[in-house]
């Protein structure tokens, strides 16, 4: 099985940007213990600020994985592009949120992804991205 987690702008601040809401580990970090946690299957990781690159490596992997895990960002609640590049696109994706949007800004309350992914995770913190993992795996 082969996986990518594909997080958007700001989150390579992880650990450092708002840690009351984001908490304090580092992404990089996490992605290791999730590799050891599922080294049966091949997963990947990929984060850009950039929303074309987003899209580049949705179309990238959206035929030849097995599933996608995304955490755009605040790209969630504006892309209409990146949503089209889901939808355009044959591998599954699972969106995820570390925070509860639902419970933050008003402009959180709505993804332009959701009516093109499977499923989503929100407010769970990192623990979003393991339970996407355990999804696609069955």
């Amino acid at each position: 099985m082969k996986l990518i987690i594909i997080n958007g702008p700001n989150l390579n601040l992880l650990g450092k940007r708002e840690p009351d809401i984001y908490g304090r580990q580092r992404f990089e970090d996490y992605f290791l213990r999730l590799q050891e946690e599922f080294s049966r299957i091949s997963l990947h990781y990929f984060q850009s600020n950039h929303e074309g690159a987003i899209i580049d490596k949705l179309h990238e992997v959206g035929f030849s994985y097995d599933g996608i895990i995304l955490n755009a960002g605040a790209y969630t609640h504006t892309s209409v592009a990146i949503a089209d590049a889901i939808a355009a696109i044959e591998t599954p994706a699972i969106e995820v949120h570390i925070s509860n949007v639902y419970g933050r800004e008003e402009f959180r309350h709505h993804s332009y992804l959701s009516p093109y992914c499977r499923g989503v995770i929100v407010g769970l913190g990192l623990k979003g991205y393991e339970l996407a993992i355990r999804f696609f795996l069955g």
